[in-house]
């Protein structure tokens, strides 16, 4: 594989594509891509508010001439880090999965946007949010949410210029309706939030089953160049890395359980030591939430700042750990 450097801006991955990519790839810093074939330019996703969107854009069109005229836009999944910068890519057709659009109609940016004018009075969760994704790094107020013209059920294949481009819902997985841009010709993905790489995944919908038959497909093509929603650039490695990821969390939180452990204190007995080098450890929470809800459990959370409440106290309890064991380390 390319040795790709993980650097903010536009990366050539060859054959008229290009990746648009944020590190660290944390909290609302996704990554993006464009499909080039002669003067036909497709846009795979925006990001998460107006500035970093019109960066982005920017960018593209200082680089790519093509981008100067966006003739479609893909949204992968219904999360707003891939999708509230849409009305800056003004006369494009956009493409989503109909699940997608339904979410995106259920769920905009006027709804974060009251929430983080709310969170300083909203304890841990509140705080955790403001910290996560709030106005130092992102701004939600006035997104003219800009919602899918055309929707597919599970499968759409598009011509960039002479180029094929599949479009295939692998969902409910990550979301309701999670899709994969492919370009068979030139082995290359764009995975939308299917894939984070060497950071935490989260299972807002589920189920983990979906996913991980997600994972096998992709692994079945012949591919050379894999795009995440979030994190650097990679290959099957990182798709067979996150499949590894499921398959283990999914066996240990079944195991927690039936022993009767609750959703945090299962998270928190979970063994992570494999991926203590990923981003957004906290994740695991929401995660073996949803695995239990999978189990038959109902959650113990829905709502957006109790379940980053949750999150809060994972990462608390983590630190505190890991403090502990450097102070027995140096016999403190």
């Amino acid at each position: 594989m390319t040795d790709w450097r993980f650097t903010t801006g536009l990366h050539d991955i060859g054959n008229g594509a290009y990746a648009y990519l944020q590190p660290d790839g944390g909290w609302g810093l996704s990554n993006s891509g464009l499909i080039v074939d002669g003067d036909e330019c497709v846009l795979v996703d925006t990001l998460f508010d107006l500035k970093h969107t019109d960066i982005m854009l920017k960018t593209m069109r200082d680089a790519v001439p093509a981008a100067n005229d966006i003739g479609v836009l893909i949204n992968t999944h219904s999360n707003g880090d891939h999708t509230f910068g849409n009305q800056l890519v003004e006369g494009a057709e956009i493409i989503a999965s109909e699940k997608c659009a339904e979410e995106m109609k259920a769920r905009g940016p006027e709804e974060l946007a009251a929430i983080m004018r709310e969170a300083p009075g909203l304890g841990e969760g509140g705080r955790f949010l403001l910290n996560a994704m709030g106005p130092t790094k992102f701004e939600f107020e006035n997104i003219s949410y800009t919602l899918p013209t055309r929707t597919f059920e599970d499968a759409l294949t598009i011509n960039v210029g002479d180029k094929q481009v599949d479009l295939l819902n692998v969902g409910p997985a990550h979301t309701g309706g999670d899709v994969i841009v492919h370009i068979p010709e030139d082995k290359t993905i764009f995975t939308g939030d299917i894939l984070f790489n060497l950071g935490h995944p989260i299972i807002w919908a589920g189920p983990v089953a979906n996913w991980i038959k997600a994972c096998d497909l992709m692994l079945s093509w012949d591919l050379e160049t894999v795009v995440p929603g979030h994190g650097p650039i990679t290959d099957k490695a990182g798709i067979q890395d996150m499949k590894d990821y499921f398959i283990y969390i999914d066996t240990e939180a079944r195991k927690r359980h039936d022993a009767g452990m609750g959703v945090e204190e299962a998270a928190f007995d979970i063994a992570m030591d494999s991926y203590d080098h990923w981003l957004d450890a906290e994740r695991i929470v929401i995660n073996v939430q949803s695995l239990y809800r999978e189990y038959g459990t109902p959650p113990v959370a829905t709502d957006r700042i109790s379940l980053h409440g949750m999150m809060a106290r994972y990462g608390a309890k983590r630190w505190e750990a890991k403090e502990a064991c450097g102070h027995e380390k140096h016999g403190h």
